[in-house]
């Protein structure tokens, strides 16, 4: 890491949700962050559900979302490195974002090494124990002839029947999702300390649960959870020694 430059890491904004007027409050609030941040940001990660929908057809893209797009490519040309992980809401990302953007993507928790720290990050959908209807759905939703199908619905009809159904099903997140399980229950708890038992991490960092989180999985490993941009507005930062989580 070069010397005074720091790491983001933010999830689950969620944009396009409940409805566009409400959304672009929360688009423009987190514009003003990345405008924040463009100072001493090296590299952000994106970790995932950035859209509470997002579907790519061969020659079309969900409509909006134009100033979160500006200010990613700007950062990006500007030399801050930008790395995405696709969440459960916008699984169906392909490589809009890495040819026009420059953004690489990523589909599973992928580890990086800054400053001789370890971190693994990730979304964090479908990890650990249990849940086992959803992962079964995600199998189904992320088959190719599934999305080959799905791609014959007209964009007007396959995004708008998707924006329908996730904010009716209250797919953003319910009650029940953002309350503090107990760390024997998190299951992205179990499943980071499984990892531990692999290999040696000093940092998880994950998004999906909408709740920020900072637990000590041992002496020297943590897990960071980095909450929403929907009611909590955190954020995680690494500052080459220490990672912190941060409300805007």
């Amino acid at each position: 890491m070069t010397i005074h430059k720091k790491i983001y890491f933010a999830s689950d904004q969620h944009f396009g949700a409940p409805t566009t007027d409400s959304s672009k409050i929360r688009e423009q609030k987190f514009v003003n962050w990345l405008n924040e941040i463009k100072k001493d940001c090296e590299v952000l990660f994106l970790l995932g559900d950035l859209f509470d929908f997002w579907f790519e057809y061969k020659k079309a893209v969900p409509k909006g979302f134009v100033r979160v797009l500006g200010k990613l490519a700007e950062l990006r040309d500007s030399g801050v490195q930008i790395h995405f992980f696709v969440g459960n809401h916008d699984l169906w990302m392909h490589d809009y974002f890495e040819k026009e953007l420059n953004i690489p993507i990523y589909h599973q928790p992928k580890e990086f090494i800054f400053n001789n720290k370890v971190f693994l990050i990730g979304h964090g959908d479908g990890l650990g124990p249990g849940d086992k209807g959803y992962k079964r759905m995600k199998k189904i939703f992320t088959n190719p002839f599934s999305k080959w199908l799905y791609r014959w619905l007209h964009p007007d009809i396959g995004i708008q029947l998707a924006q329908y159904l996730s904010v009716k099903n209250k797919l953003i997140s319910g009650e029940e999702d953002v309350k503090f399980l107990g760390e024997d229950n998190e299951w992205l708890v179990q499943y980071c300390k499984k990892k531990l038992t692999e290999k040696k991490y000093d940092f998880f960092v994950f998004g999906h649960r909408h709740l920020p989180l900072e637990i000590h999985l041992s002496e020297n490993s943590k897990y960071v959870n980095t909450g929403d941009w929907i009611t909590h507005f955190t954020y995680a930062v690494f500052d080459g020694e220490q990672m912190m989580l941060k409300s805007y």
